[in-house]
């Protein structure tokens, strides 16, 4: 950071008498990450408190199916690969950012988007079939907690294709600029932390919700 002087005359003193002042430059970069990491880590308190409550009444059938009964593990693995794939994809258009291609850039997050929409689209699926069945998320506290828990990771990927349609329309008339960049870089961290987050999401909720 650095600092400007600037000298005026002393309100006591002739010409001679001045006083210093130091003018610091603001830069807005560090206020956007800083902000956006307190938007990360309200995120991260909002799924702590589903998964609580997933905790609390994850076995609270009333009489009504379980994840055993409901749960079909291989849709919803070849869900994960589509979203953890988009991750990777994310990240060569995060390479060919910093080389700035913005081309590549382009395509790369193009693909990403595509498999955003290609997770919600089975996420969809299995809310409609599990609706369906009779298993809707007023059946049962299980349920309730399933739906809420899902269903607010699935808004957050919706967001983040939103945005990054929006990114991709800013890439496109002003380059990669700074500018551009940072917010390539929070939608990138975005990005990865629902990964993170449905990662224990699949553990957590489908692959011991099968075990009896």
């Amino acid at each position: 950071m650095s600092n400007t002087n600037a000298t005026f005359p002393s309100a006591s003193g002739g010409a001679a008498a001045v006083r210093e002042y130091h003018v610091r430059e603001h830069h807005p970069e560090q206020g956007t990450l800083l902000g956006f990491w307190i938007y990360l880590m309200s995120d991260c308190l909002l799924f702590a408190s589903l998964f609580a409550a997933y905790a609390v009444l994850g076995r609270n059938y009333a009489g009504g199916p379980s994840g055993a009964e409901l749960f079909d593990l291989p849709l919803v693995a070849i869900n994960t690969a589509f979203l953890l794939v988009s991750s990777i994809t994310f990240g060569f258009a995060m390479i060919a950012a910093q080389a700035k291609k913005l081309g590549g850039t382009m395509l790369w997050l193009g693909i990403t988007g595509l498999l955003g929409l290609c997770f919600l689209g089975l996420e969809l699926y299995e809310f409609y079939h599990l609706i369906h069945e009779g298993a809707g998320p007023s059946r049962s506290g299980f349920l309730t907690a399933f739906f809420s828990l899902v269903g607010t990771h699935g808004l957050h990927v919706l967001f983040g294709i939103v945005w990054l349609v929006v990114l991709m329309f800013q890439l496109a008339k002003h380059g990669l600029g700074a500018e551009n960049m940072r917010r390539l870089s929070c939608l990138s961290l975005f990005w990865h932390f629902l990964d993170v987050v449905w990662i224990f999401v699949f553990t957590f909720v489908y692959l011991m919700g099968v075990l009896p």
